[in-house]
């Protein structure tokens, strides 16, 4: 009986060790998706011919919380229409640059910046609902990992 003991003992104890250091695990790669790098799968068209659907992208988020943000950047936020989407745009205008929307303009305000689908034809953009909050952003894309044969690193054009 004092054996049984023993060995039940040893087992919780290892049980213990291991749930908590699949915890700690846990929260680190949790911290890594939160702040750091994520992974993305692209849907949609909008931005074509650049990404099209089923792409995947790696994204860096340290650019957003340090509100490095600059014209070009491909960047993942909150739908402005339904927060609970994820949509993919490029970064046509920041802080103060005048956009041009037909026959008027707009400038881009404090802490918005102006974001547009690569496919002007198919996309929902700032076209359709104006400045996005930068509070909205998630991340930018660093660079396309499939399909392999296209993958590549994202510069600002």
């Amino acid at each position: 009986m004092f054996s049984s003991w023993k060995v039940l003992k040893k087992l919780v104890t290892k049980g213990l060790i291991v749930t908590g250091y699949l915890g700690y695990t846990g929260c680190v790669i949790h911290c890594a998706q939160e702040y750091i790098a994520d992974v993305v799968i692209c849907q949609g068209p909008s931005m074509e011919p650049t990404l099209y659907s089923n792409d995947i992208m790696i994204t860096e988020h340290i650019s957003i919380l340090r509100r490095n943000i600059n014209k070009g950047d491909i960047i993942i936020c909150r739908s402005p229409s339904n927060p609970k989407e994820f949509i993919c745009k490029r970064v046509k205008g920041v802080p103060g640059d005048k956009i041009r929307k037909g026959f008027s303009s707009t400038v881009v305000p404090r802490g918005h910046v102006w974001l547009e689908g690569d496919n002007k034809n198919n996309s929902t953009d700032s076209r359709s609902y104006g400045p996005v909050p930068i509070g909205l952003l998630r991340s930018r894309a660093v660079c396309r990992i499939y399909p392999f044969e296209k993958a590549k690193m994202f510069s600002n054009s």
